[in-house]
């Protein structure tokens, strides 16, 4: 199997990671034994009842000198820096 570095342009770097970011706003039902309809004895934070994802993005970044790059440069400028 034939593996490919990708190289980071600024510092040359071969260590580079795809990261998927996101946010979420979790809501809690208040009610009189604990918060939310799945939460009955303890509060439990995964126990949400409802998610709300706000924003998200996906990028690679170096680990060496920390550039970040659109996960579209794979196919674009990284391509180009491949050892």
């Amino acid at each position: 199997m034939n593996t490919t570095n990708y190289i980071c342009p600024i510092c040359n770097g071969d260590h580079l990671v795809l990261r998927h970011e996101a946010s979420y706003v979790y809501s809690y039902m208040v009610d009189s034994d604990a918060p939310g309809k799945e939460n009955t004895e303890t509060f439990l934070s995964y126990l949400y009842d409802k998610r709300e994802q706000k924003d998200s993005r996906e990028y690679i970044e170096c680990t060496k000198c920390g550039a970040q790059y659109p996960y579209s440069f794979i196919n674009g400028v990284l391509e180009q820096f491949k050892s």
